[in-house]
């Protein structure tokens, strides 16, 4: 049912403050981002790494659903875990006897449904259907249609390869292990 753990959504008073930290500080890459008129917020996603996201969340106005939450502290507001079917998800969770609100899944790029903290050991649960790579900024994917690249390093070739997650997954091999690689690509490839 789950894939992996996405991203981890902080909500925050001051989205410019916040960048701030996690950009010049830490080192996050400012990703994708929306403004959701309905719900008055605007959030961005930021890539640590090449798999790791982290999501800022900050109203846009009064009536946010981010405002009660705000009131009482600045943090961790859900933990979005990613599924290749949420309906199936659904099902799961309610063959478990889990309820879950917000489900939607009339959207072409994102589907998802929530578990209340209180059903989930005080952590909101987003678990949402989408594609990982629609999220990262150019530096951090592939173009549409690579799965990998080689290059040079010091002692033999680096291996990038696409990832699921979306992003992009190193290896570093020796020469020796490069070739150990294409020879077993070959032999199990078949005739």
């Amino acid at each position: 049912m789950i894939e992996r753990i996405d991203h981890i959504s902080l909500a925050v008073k001051d989205i410019e403050k916040a960048k701030q930290f996690f950009c010049d500080v830490l080192g996050l890459v400012p990703c994708a981002w929306s403004v959701l008129e309905d719900l008055k917020y605007l959030g961005q996603v930021f890539s640590a790494g090449d798999l790791t996201r982290v999501e800022m969340i900050t109203p846009t106005g009064n009536g946010s659903f981010l405002d009660k939450f705000l009131a009482e502290r600045e943090g961790v507001h859900h933990i979005c875990f990613q599924t290749l079917d949420i309906a199936r998800a659904k099902e799961y969770l309610d063959e478990k006897g889990i309820p879950a609100f917000g489900y939607n899944d009339d959207s072409e790029n994102w589907k998802e449904l929530f578990i209340h903290p209180r059903d989930a050991f005080g952590v909101l649960i987003q678990i949402a259907q989408f594609k990982p790579e629609e999220f990262l900024v150019e530096p951090l994917r592939f173009p549409a249609g690579v799965k990998w690249e080689i290059s040079p390093a010091a002692n033999g070739v680096t291996l990038t390869t696409n990832h699921p997650g979306g992003g992009k997954s190193r290896l570093e091999l020796t020469k020796e292990e490069a070739k150990k690689l294409a020879e077993e690509i070959m032999e199990k490839s078949g005739p």
